[in-house]
């Protein structure tokens, strides 16, 4: 299975119908300085790669999953989020903090929340498509 990701880019799959995942995702690219990350929706090909590849049951994760390129590891939910803001700088960096917040209960927050994503800001009939300006960010 071959997921084109730089070793130097972390990939941030994110549902790329959800106005606040894409609203998420656009937050994070203005703030990506040091260019630490690239982007695919879940429903991509890339996202079905690293899905399958990682047994991922999409029924309980289906927002955002940050695959580490280096490590070839993943990490979701509210974990995904917080690694995703530590390389964002100040201010944004300062989120780290709820690190100390047991997962369980960070996820629980999450969850409730990605579950009425849809309700509170909407979604799209389909993906997002990246400026010209952007895609060289996204895989797909």
């Amino acid at each position: 299975m071959n997921i084109k990701v730089p070793k130097d880019k972390n990939l941030i799959l994110f549902d790329g119908i959800c106005n606040l995942c894409n609203s998420s995702i656009l937050y994070v690219i203005k703030r990506d300085k040091r260019s630490k990350f690239m982007f695919a929706p879940l429903q991509s090909e890339a996202g079905k790669k690293i899905i399958e590849k990682f047994n991922i049951d999409t029924s309980l994760i289906d927002s955002i999953i940050l695959y580490n390129s280096k490590k070839d590891t993943i990490s979701y939910k509210s974990t995904a989020a917080i690694k995703v803001a530590s390389k964002l700088g100040f201010p944004t960096s300062i989120l780290t903090i709820f690190l100390i917040v047991p997962s369980f209960i960070r996820n629980w927050v999450y969850d409730f929340i990605a579950k009425n994503r849809y309700k509170w800001y909407g979604k799209k009939e389909a993906c997002m498509i990246p400026t010209p300006e952007l895609k060289v960010k996204f895989l797909e």
